[in-house]
Formats: C-alpha cells, structure tokens, sequence
C-alpha cells in the first residue's frame, strides 16, 4: 500500500499476535508451534523494571536470530515501553535496539495522539536508514490504550504510512477499562460499540487488517471463541492472545470454512453469469445480489488462498 508519505509497504492479514514476556524469548518456538502467525515479544507490562535492561538484549538477540534463519509463517513484533519522558524515554532506547532485520513492526502503547507515532515513524526510518532496509519496512501497531487516543484513531492511522493492525484492544482491568471506566464482561457488551468505532476509524484512515482482543481468561475457550466471533462479524481481521492454547481457536475464527469459500466462488458465478445476460443483479440462493457482493467474495477468496 502507499501512504499519505509516499512510503510504499506491503503488509498482509494476521489472525493471531500472541504476546511473549521479552524476558522469555525461549517460548518463541512454543507461540510458532501453537500456530501464531506473529509474536509480540513484550518488553512493557511483561518485565518488572529491574529486568528491562537484560529483557531488552534478550529481545534484540532474537531478532538478530530470526534475520539469519529463514522466513517462517511467524512474524515477530515487539512491544517497547511508551516513548515519553515519565519511562525515562526507555521506549526509544528499546526501539533503537530491535529495529533491525528479522524484526517485522513494532507495537507502541499507551498512544495518546498522532504526534507519538509521528516519533516513532521518525525513529523508524532512521532505523531503516541504519540498516539499509527499504523505507516502510517496518510496520507500526499503535495501541489505543488512552481516551485520547480511541477519541483519535483516524488521525492516529493517518499520522503515518507504516501504520497497520489498527483497532481497539480491551481486556478485564487494564489501561483502556482504567480510562473509560466501564464494567468489562464475558458478552462483552460495554465494549462493543468502542471496538466498532475504532475499527471504522481505521477504515476510514486506510489502515490494513485491523486487529483486536483480548480474551483473558486462559481455560475458558467457548468464552475466547464468542468474543472473537463477535469481533470478526464487527469486521475485525485478527486478535492479539496471551495464551498459546488461544491461538488455534483465533485461527479458525478468522478463517473461512470450505463451505463458506465454495459459497463465494457459486456467487462469483451466478453474478458473472447474470453479466453477461445484460442482467446487473440475479436472485442467488434466496437473496439479491450483485457486483458490490461478488467483489467482497473475490477479496475472501484472494486473502484465504481459496481462488
């Protein structure tokens, strides 16, 4: 995709982002085994502060270890801590550290406004520029964790190019329950129509495959598999997870059935069909449709490998 800075970059759907404690980059082989199409190595909540220095080397490690093996289905992310003067500006020092190759974006917390990801968009192409990689290598995850910034997500997505995986990211006591001040629930309810707004912010800024979470009870996976149903029907594209045993149920939500993409390619059809009798819209399997739903099944097809 090309971005409001010409900066051209491809990124592609991630169903699962399962979260890695930075302190614990031995569990990467587990998260790439369970399914994880990337991994967040965490060098914020995960590590208590006397551990974030040998977190951060262990983090940089890692990815200098992913650069030299070959590609694999796991993209790897890290969570640095905030990039503002109350952490010590300890999250410029941890980006400086693992950008580099091997490292495929990072997730910045706690934005408050589009100037933060203006820093680290900046910082980011310094790195590239370090490196020798291609401007917009690195993608940027910001993560809406403010008041401020779920009022900003459009002018957040929009700050920068490298901007992907937008979307709300809710859990049971954390920052963003903290600042709304809502009463988090299994359905889900008090969260929705903040999880759908910011998915239309990033929509409407451009943002590729947005993403969404978190479930946080480990055992109870029939609850997981509700609330990632209801973030895909809201149009979600993927979750971020805590747990490996959560990444195969995430998969498959995310994922259409065979049943669903041998549906698509009969619409296709029928609406081709249509076209060519001179006909814009023909009555298929009981509902109307026409070249706006043939279009829709077409990018299914294209993004799950099913055309």
């Amino acid at each position: 995709m090309t971005g409001a800075a010409g900066v051209t970059t491809r990124r592609v759907p991630l169903r699962s982002l399962l979260f890695v404690p930075g302190s614990r980059t031995a569990w990467l082989p587990k998260a790439e085994a369970a399914g994880a199409e990337a991994a967040i190595l965490d060098l914020e909540d995960a590590v208590p502060e006397d551990g974030k220095a040998a977190a951060r080397e262990a983090v940089a490690g890692a990815v200098d270890r992913a650069a030299r093996t070959p590609p694999g289905a796991m993209r790897l992310l890290v969570r640095i801590n905030a990039l503002d003067r109350a952490t010590g500006w300890q999250g410029a020092d941890d980006l400086r550290a693992v950008a580099r190759p091997g490292l495929y974006g990072i997730v910045l917390p706690k934005v408050s406004g589009p100037e933060d990801v203006t820093t680290a968009d900046r910082l980011l192409a310094w790195c590239e520029r370090e490196h020798g990689l291609p401007e917009g290598h690195f993608a940027l995850l910001p993560l809406l964790e403010t008041a401020r910034g779920l009022r900003e997500a459009y002018a957040i997505g929009r700050a920068a190019a490298r901007v992907a995986h937008l979307g709300a990211v809710t859990a049971p006591g954390g920052d963003v329950e903290r600042a709304i001040g809502y009463r988090w629930s299994p359905e889900g309810e008090e969260t929705r129509e903040l999880r759908a707004r910011a998915l239309l912010d990033a929509r409407a800024a451009d943002r590729p495959h947005p993403v969404a979470g978190l479930w946080a009870d480990v055992a109870d996976l029939a609850g997981l598999r509700r609330f990632a149903e209801q973030n895909r029907a809201l149009g979600y594209e993927g979750m971020a997870v805590i747990h490996p045993s959560h990444v195969p149920v995430v998969n498959e939500v995310f994922s259409p059935d065979a049943e669903e993409l041998a549906r698509c390619r009969r619409l296709i059809a029928a609406v081709e069909r249509a076209q060519a009798e001179g006909a814009g819209a023909v009555r298929f399997e009981g509902r109307m449709v026409d070249e706006a739903m043939a279009a829709t099944a077409r990018q299914t097809l294209a993004r799950h490998g099913g055309g």
